[in-house]
């Protein structure tokens, strides 16, 4: 046990002057690999100048005078700013320097160090199909609408509170998928056969699960003492849910167990090996019609 975990909460900063998408993506993923701590995370993304860089170096330094070490993920881009940053006595671990210096030396040359390349602004296409992404699944969250669903990538269903908005935002925002997501309740539950409406896109559904003791915590949050986040029906819509789900074999992801990296990482590798499957289909069945002719 180190001191971090006797003394209490790690302060966790991400520090970004675009989105802070990439620095937080890539400090979870090293912290996920320390379960037993508890870290308490802050977000200052859009750190354009010196200035705001001295006001976030204060900050640091008054968290790094706290009972427990701060830990600070930066993926800064410009110079000036990581060199702002730099100055905190708070240990920083950052991203942009240590990758970026490997790149330049293995290409041979360096790179622009632009802030809003960092995320992909500078491919306008990129940038407006991902802002399309987060449109249409704003648009089809928890079923608010069914209005072009055929164009959705992904369709993830669960009951309410299982982590559907979370992974349909990161999907759509990381990845550029469009995403609905559709809450299964009791009307749906009680039927054998899922809603008709997502009945033709089968191949695109993900189902979302997690244990009745969390959902009955989660919902509690929202409506406490109320027989919706009561245990009792929290383990009957996750038993349903499963039958349904499990009726038509659609994968289910148990989101109690991963985070939503994680449950996005398997999400996109189940619908690559889809891909693939479909495209070795269409070889078999050209190669066939080919012998015939």
């Amino acid at each position: 046990m180190n001191a971090s975990s006797e003394q209490g909460v790690v302060p966790v900063f991400f520090l970004s002057d675009s989105t802070g998408i990439s620095a937080e993506t890539m400090g979870n993923a090293l912290l996920l690999q320390f379960p037993e701590l508890q870290f308490e995370r802050t977000l200052i993304p859009f750190i354009h100048t010196v200035e705001d860089a001295r006001r976030v170096v204060a900050l640091l330094d008054e968290a790094a005078e706290g009972p427990v070490a701060p830990l600070v993920f930066t993926t800064a881009a410009s110079d000036e700013v990581r060199a702002e940053l730099a100055r905190t006595t708070a240990p920083i671990i950052d991203f942009f320097d240590m990758h970026m210096q490997r790149v330049e030396s293995i290409l041979g040359r360096r790179g622009q160090r632009a802030a809003a390349r960092l995320h992909g602004v500078g491919d306008i296409k990129r940038y407006n199909a991902r802002m399309a992404a987060v449109e249409f699944t704003i648009e089809h969250d928890d079923g608010q609408s069914l209005r072009a669903l055929e164009k959705a990538d992904v369709i993830l269903l669960a009951p309410s509170r299982c982590g559907k908005t979370p992974t349909s935002m990161y999907l759509a925002l990381q990845h550029g998928l469009f995403v609905a997501n559709y809450p299964l309740v009791d009307e749906d539950l009680d039927r054998s056969e899922l809603p008709e409406v997502v009945q033709p896109y089968l191949e695109r559904c993900f189902g979302l699960t997690t244990t009745a003791d969390r959902l009955s915590r989660v919902r509690n949050e929202r409506r406490p003492g109320s027989r919706y986040a009561s245990p009792e029906q929290c383990r009957w819509e996750l038993r349903r849910a499963d039958a349904l789900l499990a009726a038509r074999r659609i994968p289910v992801i148990d989101s109690s167990a991963k985070s939503v990296e994680e449950i996005s990482a398997l999400i996109l590798q189940t619908l690559k090996a889809g891909a693939r499957k479909r495209a070795r289909r269409q070889q078999d069945t050209s190669s066939t019609k080919g012998t015939q002719s």
